[in-house]
């Protein structure tokens, strides 16, 4: 898998809790260019295995941007940078320290089912939001 030519989201469309960061992430950049690839797309699976992660298995997302990639909470803090605006507000999360961050978001990550439930980014209907998602 080559490095994308465009900043890109990878995360598991299936849960309610990452489908509405990828809602965000369409509604706070305004420039378009992030593109969403959900790990079960082939594209998604394929960015995750070119980094060492199963895509079966996600209790992770990344962002990938000018060939550096971000893994978990500092992955929302760059989209957040990146978006400006309310974006900003995820860089509250640096306070922590990254042990108690990485900590707090693998808790998060396991049981995000259990906590948010199930969704479904790729059956939105929005035409401009599933035009970011892909394949």
């Amino acid at each position: 898998m080559t490095t994308p030519d465009h900043p890109v989201a990878v995360m598991d469309a299936t849960c309610a809790l990452c489908s509405w960061g990828a809602r965000m992430i369409h509604r706070l950049d305004r420039s378009g260019e992030v593109k969403i690839a959900p790990i079960q797309s082939e594209t998604g699976a394929a960015l995750m295995r070119a980094h060492g992660l199963d895509p079966v298995d996600p209790d992770t997302w990344l962002f990938i941007e000018d060939g550096t990639v971000w893994r978990d909470f500092d992955a929302l803090i760059r989209v957040g940078q990146r978006s400006g605006g309310l974006g900003h507000v995820f860089m509250a999360l640096k306070i922590l320290p990254r042990r108690l961050r990485d900590w707090l978001y693998q808790r998060i990550a396991r049981n995000r089912y259990a906590m948010f439930g199930r969704g479904d980014m790729c059956a939105l209907p929005d035409p401009a939001f599933r035009a970011r998602l892909l394949p």
